[in-house]
């Protein structure tokens, strides 16, 4: 391998890791900007955005699931909270709209 070669080389391995720790730590900096305690991370929900819990669930390694809307506004927040009492914001959006609907006939394909 020519020294030119070893230069791109170089090069090419730097920039990739530039970007790799670039956006890694612009990941990291954003998902702590979408987490808090529980308690905190609720009364906004509440005060800012008029959502209550609609319903909760247990998922992996013990989080708490929970759903937060306001039939008022149609806004809704998906929050996991982990076992340490840390809660972070997964997704949100507009149009909540709370469905029941019953369950296919066995053999049926919907």
């Amino acid at each position: 391998m020519t020294r030119t070669a070893k230069i791109l080389h170089l090069a090419a391995l730097t920039a990739a890791a530039a970007l790799y720790i670039a956006s890694t730590s612009q990941a990291y900096a954003q998902s702590r900007a979408n987490c808090g305690p529980r308690d905190a991370v609720v009364e906004r929900l509440a005060d800012g955005f008029g959502e209550t819990r609609h319903s909760v669930g247990i998922g992996s390694n013990n989080a708490m699931v929970e759903v937060f809307a306001s039939e008022e506004t149609g806004s809704w927040t998906i929050l996991v909270t982990m076992p340490s009492g840390v809660s972070c914001l997964v997704a949100s959006g507009q149009s909540y709209e709370q469905v029941a609907e019953a369950l296919p006939a066995k053999g049926s394909d919907a």
